[in-house]
């Protein structure tokens, strides 16, 4: 249940009836009514909602917006019900709506009832997958992987609080050049274990995780490997080193709040013959063409800036090929739409991509890119430098050991995706306010510790249907309870606008009005009415604040 949805629904009908009112009284003509919008202001003092349909309706009633928003205002039917306090026009012909406290009076009674479930939309019918992090097995996952990892999950909670069926995946890219380079790795990295002269890849995986990895697996299989001819036995370094990077991965991912759905390999994509099948299906488009040996995309055709090769003069897919096959083989799946959330070095593979995807028949706004930017470390004041191929990165593993997943996580969805982010490790360690997460979980542990002194005093809640939610009428009261039956409204906005970070900013705002109310009233006191109330109350905000983190992971 969306409590905002309600009375933006009640104040549309309100609005069109005044509208339908004036028109047949003659005093607006019209033929239709255009898409007007109601929200919440940014300014407090103009009133809790406010609507542009003045303006939205001028040019067709060809008359000025604050005339119509005055008429419009005159024919609005008052019933005590709307809780409709006052009416102001203001500006151009906006029509702001203050309304009285008493609408938020259902908002404790809604919360008891749907405890974990409260902030949950109605069901939307639609199967989303959300494919994200995707590192490739030959190394540590770092601050890049754990940034989408945060935000990945995180719109996985928020899609699936909005009512959408979604799914996760990781795609392992198991199959292609960083693979051969990485089994080339290995094998250098064995050779001097075993005291052989190795030249080691001009470009390879330095990384100190590697020599860790074939150390643990000649621990294990080394009277294996040395049976094996050259070739058998970097094949066979090249499983176990997957096997074992891949868990590595998964328990890392666990470990950080993100378990997957599924996994789904690159190789398969070979195996199964897919890449085939797409030049098979463009082939018969006649979007393909032959140049210097290779066989090229008609990208061009569908808004990108040149031609794209598919396969290459030694018959060797392209990555491009592998990743056609890759998204043909989610919708095939049955996914109404597909989220991918990409580093910022993968923006220019965006139109090619969906390009590629409509050259196949699939509508390219079934896929979204959510674009994430770089992170840079600090520790007092300074930048600690991250260099994976040289194995100098801070790891995911290490940066949960030093800060906590729910500060590491927090603080990765605290900003928009599409922004850098400094993240300071010093601020995600300090138990004080200036840290957000400690600030947010100290509301939540304040939060229980009423209820623990309630519980010592021997005071229990009545049923929330029976408190006298009228009592509920100081400032921070208000303030609170406006907070609390947002809660559901920033899920479906959030999701609407792929937005994670406004979670995290919603919890923020709750806690800061928590301990604002917290600061002012006491809800243990002489007047068992209010008492009740307020207990209602602080229940009501421990269960948003709690399902809030959860979205958050």
């Amino acid at each position: 249940m969306n409590p905002i949805e309600n009375i933006k629904s009640e104040l549309r009908d309100i609005l069109i009836a005044a509208l339908e009112s004036c028109r047949a009284a003659g005093l607006i003509a019209y033929d239709r009514i255009g898409d007007f919008v109601i929200e919440k202001p940014r300014e407090k003092e103009h009133g809790d909602y406010a609507t542009n349909i003045a303006m939205v309706m001028a040019r067709e009633a060809k008359m000025a917006p604050g005339k119509i928003a005055q008429l419009v205002v005159e024919h609005i039917p008052r019933r005590k019900e709307q809780h409709i306090e006052r009416i102001e026009i203001a500006g151009a012909g906006f029509i702001n709506f203050h309304l009285s406290p008493g609408w938020l009076d259902p908002i404790l009674p809604l919360v008891a009832e749907m405890g974990d479930a409260y902030g949950n939309n109605a069901q939307q019918g639609v199967k989303i997958q959300i494919e994200f992090v995707s590192a490739n097995p030959t190394g540590n996952l770092h601050m890049g992987n754990a940034r989408g990892g945060a935000i990945g999950d995180t719109l996985a909670h928020i899609f699936n609080r909005a009512g959408y069926e979604v799914e996760r995946e990781f795609y392992l890219n198991d199959a292609g050049n960083q693979i051969e380079l990485f089994a080339r790795s290995l094998e250098a990295r064995y050779l001097e274990l075993m005291g052989v002269e190795a030249d080691f890849p001009e470009d390879g995986y330095a990384g100190r995780d590697v020599v860790e990895t074939v150390e643990t697996i000649l621990q294990e299989h080394a009277g294996e490997l040395e049976a094996l001819e050259p070739e058998a036995r970097r094949e066979k370094l090249l499983q176990y080193a997957l096997a074992q990077k891949t868990d590595a991965m998964r328990s890392t991912l666990a470990a950080f709040g993100v378990e997957y759905d599924v996994w789904f390999r690159e190789s398969s994509l070979y195996r199964e013959d897919k890449i085939s099948e797409v030049v098979r299906l463009l082939q018969e488009k006649e979007l393909l063409y032959e140049k210097e040996g290779a066989l090229w995309f008609r990208a061009t055709a569908f808004g990108d800036q040149k031609d794209e090769v598919l396969i290459r003069g030694n018959q060797a897919p392209t990555y491009f090929a592998g990743d056609i096959a890759y998204h043909l083989n989610k919708y095939q799946r049955g996914f109404d739409r597909v989220i991918n959330i990409w580093g910022a070095d993968h923006h220019g593979h965006i139109r090619r991509l969906k390009g590629a995807l409509e050259a196949l028949g699939i509508e390219p706004s079934r896929l979204d890119i959510v674009i994430i930017q770089l992170v840079r470390l600090f520790r007092g004041g300074e930048m600690v430098r991250m260099s994976k191929r040289t194995g100098t990165t801070v790891t995911l593993d290490e940066l949960i050991e030093e800060v906590g997943r729910d500060a590491a996580r927090f603080f990765f969805v605290m900003r928009s995706p599409d922004s850098h982010l400094d993240f300071d490790l010093e601020l995600a360690q300090k138990e004080s306010q200036e840290n957000p997460v400690y600030y947010v979980q100290y509301a939540y542990a304040r939060i229980c510790s009423i209820f623990r002194q309630a519980e010592a005093a021997g005071i229990t809640m009545n049923n929330p249907h029976l408190i006298e939610a009228g009592r509920l009428r100081e400032a921070e009261e208000v303030a609170l309870m406006k907070k609390l039956v947002e809660f559901p409204e920033e899920i479906a906005v959030s999701a609407r606008t792929m937005a994670p970070q406004r979670i995290a900013r919603y919890v923020l705002d709750l806690a800061a009005l928590f301990h604002s109310f917290y600061n002012h009233h006491r809800v243990i006191n002489d007047d068992e009415d209010l008492q009740q109330a307020r207990l209602q109350l602080m229940a009501a905000a421990g269960i948003t604040l709690k399902n809030a983190l959860g979205v958050l992971g």
